[in-house]
């Protein structure tokens, strides 16, 4: 049986290109597409950005193009380093919000748009 495509409606534009690369999403994760992730500082993994953290992953570095399940190890996943996205299709550390992380999105070339949720 084939799986249903489902619009996840992540994108929000097409007026800043997308460019992808892959990421190591730190272990002890089960992360969604569309997770927004910070980069630790010490060791370059990516973990869900955090407004809380200290180690770097406070600041967005990318969003996840694929679910990836890191839970008992490290993972290589693709990512997205710049483009358009929809503030209600993003995953965030809970007490984080967009507002929190916006202009650091920014600064990397990822603008974080509204729109209408469906």
């Amino acid at each position: 049986m084939s799986e249903i495509y489902t619009p996840d409606n992540l994108f929000a534009g097409h007026v800043m290109p997308k460019v992808t690369d892959v990421g190591t999403i730190a272990a002890g994760q089960n992360l969604p597409r569309g997770a927004v992730l910070g980069r630790v500082t010490a060791d370059g993994k990516l973990k869900l950005v955090d407004k809380a953290a200290t180690d770097g992953s406070q600041n967005v570095y990318a969003i996840l193009a694929e679910a990836t399940d890191a839970t008992t190890a490290d993972k290589v996943a693709p990512i997205y380093l710049t483009g358009e996205f929809n503030e209600n299709a993003l995953t965030l550390a809970a007490g984080t919000t967009v507002a929190d992380i916006k202009a650091s999105a920014r600064a990397v070339g990822i603008f974080i748009k509204s729109a209408v949720k469906a």
